[in-house]
């Protein structure tokens, strides 16, 4: 009998490791950043999590794992393994789940990526960059703030930029009916690029989407 529970005890143990990332395999990390919840869901903000969720829909990979105060799905593209990540901490503190995810996985970070919303490019506008500033997007600051470095890559959607309203409820407000159509293709456009990116390079993603 006590060799029984003291089995049990062992393996209940090693449940609670962390699994280990692959090794011998290079790993990508994507995120795409939006704020959690469904009254967000379809929002300005919220582009990166519907262009993440588009990409794990076609690369068959279901973003259902709590860790690293983020919502993750572990697959395959193009031969490499990726986790797609939805940080669940809010978009101003979105560099907590992204420094932990890079201090567990220890990849290069030419190998994150991140996508997300982009005021200062029209509807339906994509652009993707190696490097740069987080500009006004508190989520992107809040990433180069904590990994103290801005040398990864990026793919901005254009939302637009207000006319009278309010930034801050901008960015939380719906497409309007004549902006979905182009920013449905720029999602999808995006979620492709984050698959370029991985399975052929950066620079052929930037050649074939930047636009």
């Amino acid at each position: 009998m006590e060799k029984i529970m003291e089995l049990f005890r062992k393996i209940e143990k090693e449940k609670e490791k962390p699994e280990a990332p692959a090794q011998g395999s290079e790993t990508y990390v994507i995120v795409g950043l939006g704020n959690p919840g469904k009254k967000y869901a379809t929002t300005r903000h919220n582009v990166g999590f519907l262009a993440l969720d588009t990409l794990a829909m076609e690369s068959d990979i279901k973003i259902t794992k709590i860790k690293y105060k983020a919502l993750i799905g572990e697959g395959r593209i193009g031969g490499k393994k990726v986790v797609l990540v939805k940080p669940q901490t809010y978009m101003n503190k979105s560099g907590e789940s992204v420094q932990e995810l890079l201090n567990f996985y220890k990849i290069p970070l030419d190998n994150l990526v991140v996508i997300y919303d982009d005021i200062d490019l029209d509807p339906g506008r994509l652009r993707i960059r190696k490097k740069g500033s987080g500009g006004s997007h508190n989520g992107m600051r809040s990433i180069i703030r904590l990994l103290g470095d801005d040398g990864f890559p990026r793919i901005r959607i254009g939302v637009g930029r207000p006319e009278r309203q309010d930034l801050a409820s901008f960015v939380l407000s719906p497409f309007a009916e004549e902006e979905k159509r182009d920013v449905a293709e720029t999602i999808e456009k995006a979620s492709m690029a984050a698959k370029t990116i991985v399975s052929e390079g950066l620079d052929i993603a930037m050649n074939t989407y930047n636009g």
